[in-house]
C-alpha cells in the first residue's frame, strides 16, 4: 500500500482505531496527510471513504474484518453498493486464525454478508504474493466496491512470484484427474498438503485458488469438475454463503457432481492457537483429503 501510495497521491488510506494490528501505520508514518484515523467507529469509516470516492480519491478502508462488514453494513449497503462508488475495503483478522480473540472477534460470515451485496467484488487472497497483485489490480483497474479478506496468522506462500492476479478467474495450483478442491485464502496450501496425502491412495487431485470468490470463474469449475467428476471446498469461513455455497450454485444450474465442503458449519468460533481451532473445526489437511475421499466414493 505505501509502494502503491508513492506511485499515487489519489490513495488514502482510512482506519477505525486498529493501525498498529493492521499495520496501515506504516501508510500514515509515511504520508500523514492522507490516513485518516476514524475511531472505534466503522460506520463513519465507510461512509467517510464513500464521501473520498466521490471527492475522486481512492480510498482503501480498513479494520477488522468482523468490524468492517458486520459494524457498518448499512453504510457499505446503502452509501458504497448502492452508488457503486470506488471504495476498497480491505479487512484483516479475519477466520479462526485470529485464535485468542475468541468467537467475538472471528469474522465466520464476513464473505456471506459481501457476496450478497449488488456491485460488490469478493476477493480472499491465499499469500502475500497475491495479496501484493490483487491490490495493484483493485489500485489501477477495477472501477467499483472490493472486500478484500485477510488473515492474521502467517501462511506458506503458494504463488509464483510472476503471479498475475485477474478478478473472475480462478487459477490451477496442481492439475488431477480424480477429484476438483477449490480453496481460498489460508486453505489453498492446505488442499496442496491434502493432495500429497491423497496421491499416497492412489487419488489425483486437482487443486484451484479461488481468489475471486465474486465474481467466481464459472467456466473453470465447470470445466474441471466435467474432467474429475467431484469437487470439494475448503474455507476458513462458515460453509453457508461463503466459497462453499458460491462453487454450489455453479454446479448445480450447470454441471450437478457430488460435492462435499469443508469449513466452519454453522457455528461461532471460540478462543484458542490457531492450530487448536482449525483441528476443532476440521479444517486441516488432513480433514479436507478426508471430504475428497468421500466425494470421490460418490461418483
Amino acid at each position: 500500500l505505501v509502494e502503491l501510495g508513492s506511485k499515487n497521491r489519489d490513495i488514502v488510506v482510512l482506519d477505525a482505531d486498529l493501525a498498529k494490528s493492521t499495520k496501515t501505520i506504516r501508510f500514515k508514518e509515511k504520508f500523514p496527510d492522507r490516513f485518516f484515523d476514524m475511531g472505534v467507529a466503522e460506520q463513519n469509516l465507510i461512509g467517510t471513504a464513500a464521501g473520498l470516492s466521490l471527492a475522486g480519491k481512492i480510498p482503501f478502508a480498513s479494520s477488522f474484518a468482523v468490524f468492517a462488514t458486520g459494524r457498518a453494513y448499512d453504510q457499505l449497503r446503502n452509501t458504497v453498493c448502492y452508488s457503486r462508488l470506488n471504495v476498497r475495503v480491505v479487512s484483516s483478522h479475519a477466520g479462526l486464525t485470529v485464535g485468542e480473540d475468541g468467537g467475538s472477534h472471528q469474522a465466520l460470515e464476513d464473505i456471506a454478508l459481501a457476496r450478497v451485496l449488488p456491485n460488490m467484488a469478493v476477493i480472499v487472497p491465499a499469500d502475500a504474493v497475491e495479496t501484493h497483485a490483487v491490490l495493484d489490480h483493485v489500485a489501477a483497474s477495477y472501477e467499483g466496491p472490493v472486500y478484500i479478506r485477510l488473515g492474521r496468522s502467517k501462511v506458506p506462500v503458494v504463488c509464483s512470484d510472476d503471479y498475475s492476479f485477474e478478478l473472475g478467474k480462478g487459477t490451477v495450483l496442481r492439475e488431477g484427474n480424480d477429484a476438483t478442491i477449490v480453496a481460498a485464502g489460508i486453505t489453498v496450501a492446505l488442499a496442496l498438503e491434502a493432495a500429497e496425502i491423497l496421491l499416497e491412495k492412489g487419488l489425483d487431485v486437482e487443486v484451484i485458488n479461488m481468489a475471486s470468490i465474486k465474481p467466481i470463474d464459472d467456466d473453470l469449475i465447470i470445466k474441471s469438475a466435467q474432467k474429475t467428476g467431484c469437487v470439494v471446498t475448503a474455507e476458513e469461513h462458515s460453509i453457508i454463503g461463503g466459497l462453499g455455497s458460491a462453487v454450489a450454485e455453479v454446479l448445480v444450474e450447470n454441471l450437478p457432481v457430488p460435492m462435499e465442503r469443508v469449513g466452519v458449519r454453522d457455528s461461532f468460533g471460540e478462543s484458542g492457537t490457531p492450530e487448536e481451532l482449525l483441528e476443532k473445526y476440521g479444517i486441516t489437511s488432513r480433514h479436507i483429503a478426508s471430504a475428497v475421499e468421500r466425494a470421490a466414493g460418490r461418483k
